[in-house]
């Protein structure tokens, strides 16, 4: 054996015999003695010899590293792997010796290398220049900058799409031989046993794949983009075609309506003009309303600038002269509407002056009466009224100045149109003036009656107000004279907060008394009627109010006082508590019975006295409480009393607690130190009974005193640990005496006693170390001297029985069995002599005693290595001639072994987990196609050499018989072989496939199952409002665009698995069914997110529809506030709150509508949503509910707003009704007959008579209620029944009596409005053929008719109208007799 001969090696198998890592190093020593430094290595640090080999053959051999020196050093090391990494040490070491054959493996190695070298850079350089075109190109697709045309898009559309078919396929050829390179030459150099070639961080395929990603979403991005901006541009081109064919036909239309509007022909009398100013009213009409589409033609025209269309320069000269166009058109319209106006205007302000000045009369007269109110409602009463005739007066007066400004402006020179004035300046002029002064009249009337009106006013209001006020004081001085202070602080706290609410109410009613004593002292110094009792009355309030503001501060303050007083009992009684609690748990007696209580009890005892110590604030803050009383709380005798109670005991727990906390610091010591000197001694008086029972001398064999010396190690690592407790046990005995504890004797005893057995136990165990030490050194000595002899006469053993062996091919082949290792073993065996010679020398000098007996052995060592030696050189002398045919079978051996060894591996049934795995599997499976390529020139070589041998040998001979047979098994072997590799290499290659398709399909279901969990988290998660409805709406349409997004990524998923079943993969079953599942699954997610979409449009519904009717519920609530409110039982006013009562019944019955949509809604809803009716039909049953209760609340508030003051109201409706009927008789039915000029005097008393039907149908409203007033009022008083009932037939009849004359003037008017109708027909007809009958007796030419028709037309006063007016005249007068 190689290793024969090292010390401590003896390989007898290949498990245990390796576990101390000798012999790896002494395999290394014996061929590399350069790279182990043998004598340095010890057999007791196995861990270190085993790394040491090991680094040796990884970085000085190029081994590859197998095995860790964890994996070998343990009780039985796996014989496989240490097999296999022995024979790399073989495989390794027998290249070494062939010296022709290592020359050619080592240009192979540096061919290799070299080609190596070369692909490295290939790899580096293609690398560099993929990454480069890859940023380069995410760089170019990246830039949105795209040209503003719809050619030049398509053109950019078409490069990009030759970028994809033309430039990028090349790229991605390249991508992949660049993992094919990398794949390559990691192969290679693990087939050589080189560390494989890692590319540097940013040039590996990892790096490529995800610039590679993220060129595939720029270049989808870039995709994206420009489709987007090809439809953009197709949309812009469309509007383009649109606004040419808008502009087109506006720009046609406005041409046309040009020379339409610049014709005048305006007529030569009201009647005339006001026709054509309805015809130009109707052309302005179509003309504005013809804005909107040239507005249309302008925003096509701005949404074309906004995209920035490529051709805006065309578009904007044509939306331009549109522009011009159109602002011509207005102008040409402007001036004819001037022109026109002009005079019109004229003829109807002189109508409107005759209007107001009889309606300027009618406000005189009731301007100038003398009734001023005898109490407050009926001054309320005439102020109102009065209110209505000044809005009256301010809209004559707005009528005035607007006619004095309209009439006005015909006197201004630049009114005139050609030098024509439709009347004399002078009787304009009069007419203004006159209509002036009886406004300036009247505006005065209203000036004097709404002064002595507001006088009157403020005099009962004020009246009024201090009456309240007086009432509001004295009831406040009641509540504030109250002798109640509480009776505990809640209770001052209770009437404190009412104290200041009274005190906010008393600053808010202040600034109500301000305005009520400032409404008085106005009266005082306007000196008007009754001030004496005004300024009177004022000082009486004024002395009431200080009186109780004094009230109000004094209790405020003893109420203060009464606050800080209880607080100061309060904290008082919880301050006693604690200190009686906290004096109960520091004077118990309670020490503890063992550390672990005290321990405990002490820091129980550490919190309470932090608690005490933090306390201390409290009781001064206290005594700062008691300093801050009020006087007469000062005073009292409970609070010195209480304070110095707590104070005592304050100092009495301190003190208490300082004591408890000296007792537990004792007791804690003396338990620590009787546990720690009981612990002592009873190992002390353990170790003694041990030490006796190790009897070095007694030990029969080194085994034996091995254990006793591994148990006295032991022993000595214990007593370092305890020597630690004796120093406790001191210290704390120390401590304790030196304070005087009680047991300070004992605790002294106890000490020494622990000192005393601790000495003697050292000195015991120093004697037993000393005695061990020797008879371990010698007996060890002894040992190895048997070894090495029984070793060497093993080796002599060996050597003679080979004496008798021939040098054919049997004799060789038992030679090389018996002898295989012999050599390896004789440095060994010198080594291990050497050392041995030097543990002698050293033992005589330390033991004299056992010299002799050491000598002895190593004279015996030297002569039974002396004999091997001899006999090792006579048999290799004649072993020389079989060296060739040894060396032969050797070879064979070993190639025997490999091809056993790579068949296994090959045969392997190792199924990848994952892509790395498939790939590490792929990659060990080409290294062993490289190993086999490698060995097939050694297989061809021994074949050849097998042959040589077996052909000139005898054919009977059994051992070249059995030689033949193993070189046929060899063929048939190395062709297995082939066939296997083949086979495997398919089935890792479809594993790899299989993986990836794994890769994806869980990638896919990972996708499928977040779809999965948000479609079952949105489908848990129901909206529970209106704005989540929406916002889950949103959300969900965005997963499902995302949903459609990822189709192609489970598409791509199928498709692979598609593909890999029709190759006929071995699991093409199961692929199939996960692709199938994949596929299931994301069309049931698809159906289930279209569901809930749906189902989200449904809630969508249901909660705008929830929103409505919370929205009607909120109207409702106001809308019953306000006819909850009790404001009928205030008298003031009630007359006019009963007017607005009646505008709120009406403004509830206009909203009823709203309740019915809902109702209509809500129908549809439970038609649709069948699961939600319940809800559904709740809200509208609520809503139904809650609107019943309006009506009813607001009928019984009308019913209350009545019976509040039924009689007032009656007559405050009986008044106004008869002063609107005495108003109308006088202005309407006996002013006489109007005087009617025209039509539009006929249009403008149609249109007053209108306005007095629709006052009519109110009143006679007003009238019917008055019946049921009335019955009302005579149920509750039946003496007032004459009363009652004369007023209201009194109304009833004049009401009736009304109604004819209002008839008999409405179809007068109407008749009149006939007539004058007739006469404007018949101006028009004869206006109409004065014009053209001109043209229709001229001789001239058509272009001299039209120009003097034209010229004619223009005059102004024309004689050509007289026979036309002549005609008019008699029709008129012949209309009227008939009328009449």
């Amino acid at each position: 054996m190689k290793t024969a001969g090292y010390p401590n090696v003896n390989v007898r198998n290949f498990t245990t015999s390796w576990r101390d890592g000798l012999a790896f190093n002494a395999l290394i020593h014996k061929h590399r003695p350069d790279l182990v430094d043998y004598s340095t290595l010890s057999k007791a640090d196995a861990d270190y010899n085993l790394e040491n080999a090991f680094e040796a053959a990884e970085k000085k051999l190029g081994l590859t590293r197998l095995l860790d020196p964890e994996d070998v050093n343990v009780e039985f090391p796996d014989e496989k792997s240490i097999i296999t990494y022995v024979v790399t040490y073989y495989h390794f070491f027998s290249k070494m010796k062939a010296d022709s054959v290592q020359g050619k493996r080592i240009g192979k190695v540096v061919s290799n290398m070299m080609e190596n070298e070369r692909m490295m850079e290939e790899y580096e350089r293609l690398t560099s220049d993929l990454l480069e075109w890859i940023e380069r190109t995410i760089h170019v697709l990246s830039d949105r900058e795209f040209t503003n045309s719809l050619q030049g898009v398509q053109e950019q559309l078409a490069a990009f799409n030759t970028y994809r078919t033309v430039e990028k396929p090349p790229k991605f050829v390249e991508k992949g031989n660049l993992e094919v390179l990398l794949f390559t030459l990691q192969s290679k150099m693990r087939a050589n046993n080189q560390k494989p070639f890692l590319p540097r961080e940013g040039k590996m395929i990892a790096d490529i794949n995800r610039a590679w990603e993220r060129l595939e979403k720029g270049e989808h991005e870039r995709e994206l983009a420009l489709r987007d901006e090809l439809i953009r541009q197709e949309k812009l081109e469309q509007l383009a075609k649109k606004f040419n064919q808008k502009a087109g036909l506006r720009e046609s239309w406005l041409s046309d309506n040009q020379k339409l509007v610049a014709q005048d022909q305006f007529g030569y009398d009201l009647t005339s003009v006001e026709a054509a100013h309805k015809k130009h009213e109707a052309i302005e009409t179509d003309i504005k309303a013809y804005y909107e589409r040239v507005q249309a033609v302008f925003g096509i025209a701005d949404e074309l600038e906004q995209e920035k269309y490529h051709d805006m320069e065309r578009i904007n000269a044509r939306k331009n002269n549109v522009q011009k166009l159109w602002v011509y058109l207005i102008e040409l319209l402007d001036a004819r509407r001037a022109r026109l106006v002009l005079t019109y205007k004229l003829y109807r302000v002189f109508q409107d002056m005759l209007y107001l000045m009889d309606w300027m009369e009618e406000l005189k007269a009731r301007l100038c009466s003398d009734d001023y109110g005898k109490h407050l409602m009926g001054v309320e009463d005439l102020i109102q009224k009065h209110s209505l005739l000044e809005a009256d007066i301010h809209v004559v007066g707005e009528q005035v100045k607007k006619v004095n400004g309209d009439v006005g402006s015909f006197l201004e020179p630049d009114m005139a149109v050609n030098d024509f004035r439709p009347c004399d300046p002078q009787v304009i002029q009069d007419r203004m003036n006159t209509l002036q002064a009886a406004y300036d009249e009247l505006v005065m009337l209203a000036a004097e009656r709404k002064s002595r009106l507001d006088d009157a006013r403020n005099l009962w209001q004020f009246y009024w107000d201090m009456a309240d006020e007086e009432s509001w004081i004295k009831e406040k001085e009641q509540q504030m004279t109250s002798p109640d202070l509480g009776h505990d602080l809640a209770t001052v706290h209770l009437l404190l907060n009412k104290h200041k609410a009274m005190e906010c109410e008393m600053r808010a009613h202040r600034v109500q008394l301000e305005r009520a004593l400032a409404v008085g002292h106005s009266l005082v110094d306007s000196a008007s009627f009754g001030s004496e009792k005004v300024q009177q009355r004022i000082d009486e309030i004024n002395s009431q109010w200080d009186n109780l503001v004094e009230l109000a501060t004094y209790r405020e303050r003893r109420l203060l006082e009464a606050v800080d007083y209880w607080k100061f009992l309060a904290e008082a009684d919880d301050v006693d508590i604690w200190m009686l609690e906290s004096l109960r748990l520091v004077t118990t007696d309670d020490i503890g019975r063992d550390e672990s209580a005290v321990n405990q009890l002490l820091r129980k005892h550490k919190d309470v006295t932090d608690e005490i110590d933090n306390f201390r604030g409290t009781i001064e803050a206290l005594h700062e409480q008691a300093e801050q009383l009020g006087e007469e709380d000062r005073q009292n005798p409970e609070v010195p009393h209480r304070l110095g109670l707590i104070d005592r005991r304050y100092d009495e727990l301190q003190y208490y607690a300082q004591v408890r906390k000296q007792k537990l610091l004792d007791a804690l010591s003396l338990y620590k130190l009787y546990s720690e000197a009981d612990i002592v001694e009873a190992w002390i008086e353990e170790k003694k009974r041990f030490l006796a029972t190790l009897q070095p001398s007694a030990a029969s064999d080194i085994d034996e005193l091995e254990v006793i010396k591994h148990r006295f190690d032991g022993f000595e690592n214990e007593m370092k640990t305890n020597a630690a407790r004796v120093t406790t046990v001191n210290q704390l005995a120390n401590g304790l005496i030196s304070v005087e504890h009680p047991n300070a004797e004992e605790i002294r005893h106890l000490q020494e006693g622990v000192n005393h057995k601790w000495e003697e136990l050292m000195r015991i165990a120093e004697e037993k170390r000393l005695g061990l030490s020797g008879t371990y050194g010698v007996k060890t000595f002894y040992l190895e001297c048997t070894e090495t002899v029984t070793w060497i006469q093993d080796k002599i053993r060996i050597v003679e029985s080979t004496a008798d062996l021939g040098t054919d091919l049997s004799s060789v082949m038992i030679l090389q069995r018996k002898l295989s290792g012999l050599e390896r073993d004789l440095s060994a065996i010198q080594t291990k002599l050497d050392n041995l010679e030097g543990e002698a020398q050293q033992l005589g000098a330390n033991h004299p005693a056992d010299a002799k007996g050491v000598r002895e052995k190593v004279d015996e060592i030297h002569s039974v290595w002396y004999d091997l030696k001899e006999m090792l050189k006579a048999r290799d002398e004649k072993m020389g001639e079989a060296a060739e045919l040894q060396k032969f079978l050797r070879d064979l051996d070993h190639f025997s072994a490999w091809l056993t060894r790579t068949q296994k591996a090959v045969a392997s049934e190792d199924i990848p987990e994952s892509i790395d795995e498939a790939e590490q599997l792929l990659n060990s499976h080409q290294t062993i196609k490289e190993e086999i390529d490698t060995y097939a020139p050694e297989y061809a070589h021994m074949r050849d050499y097998g042959a040589t041998v077996t052909a000139s040998a005898d054919a009977t001979d059994p051992q070249y018989m059995f030689l033949r047979e193993r070189l046929r098994a060899l063929d048939q072997g190395w062709a297995e072989l082939q066939d296997m590799w083949d086979q495997k290499h398919v089935r890792l290659s479809q594993a790899l496939n299989l993986q990836m398709f794994n890769r994806d399909s869980r990638q896919a279901e990972i996708l499928l199952t977040n779809q999965e969990f948000h479609l079952a988290k949105e489908e848990q998660e129901q909206p529970r409002s209106l704005e989540e409805a929406e916002r889950k709406m949103k959300s969900h349409e965005n997963f499902i665009t995302t949903l459609q997004a990822n189709e192609e990524k489970i598409t791509g998923v199928v498709q692979f698995a598609e593909h890999l079943c029709s190759e006929d993969h071995y699991a093409s079953e199961r692929i199939a069914d996960k692709a199938e599942q994949i596929q299931e699954r994301y069309r049931v997610n698809r159906e289930r997110a279209i569901d809930l979409l749906e189902r989200l449009r449904d809630s969508l519904a249901l909660f705008q529809f929830l929103q409505s009717c919370e929205e009607l519920k909120e109207w409702i609530g106001d809308k019953l506030i306000t006819a909850q409110d009790e404001t009928y039982r205030d008298a003031k006013n009630i007359h006019q709150k009963y007017t607005r009562h009646q505008a709120f019944e009406s403004e509830i019955a206009s909203n009823r509508e709203r309740l019915g949509r809902i109702q209509e809604e809500a129908q549809l809803l439970m038609k649709d949503r069948p699961e939600d009716a319940e809800l559904i039909l709740k809200h509208v049953r609520e809503l139904q509910a809650q609107w019943d209760e309006l009506d009813r609340t607001t009928q019984e508030k009308g019913q209350k707003l009545f019976d509040a003051n039924r009689q007032q109201l009656y007559e405050q409706n009986v008044d106004d009704i008869d002063s609107w009927m005495t108003n109308l008789e006088r202005q309407v039915l006996t002013s006489g007959e109007e005087e009617i000029h025209d039509l539009t005097s006929v249009t403008m008393l149609m249109q007053r008579h209108t306005v007095i039907e629709d006052q009519m149908v109110q009143k006679a409203s007003q009238v019917q209620s008055l019946r049921s007033q009335a019955d009302q009022l005579i149920s509750i008083d039946p003496t007032s029944e004459p009363e009652i009932v004369a007023k209201k037939q009194q109304v009833e009849e004049r009401f009736a009596k009304i109604r004819g004359p209002l008839q008999e003037r409405k179809e007068r008017l109407e008749q009149q409005k006939r007539v004058h109708q007739f006469v404007r027909d018949v101006e028009d007809e004869k206006l109409w053929i004065a014009e053209k009958m001109p043209l229709a007796l001229s001789t001239e030419t058509e272009p001299a008719r039209s120009r003097s028709a034209r010229r004619r037309s223009s005059r102004p006063g024309a004689t050509s109208n007289a026979p036309a007016t002549a005609d008019v005249t008699a029709s008129w007068t012949r209309a009227t007799t008939s009328a009449s």
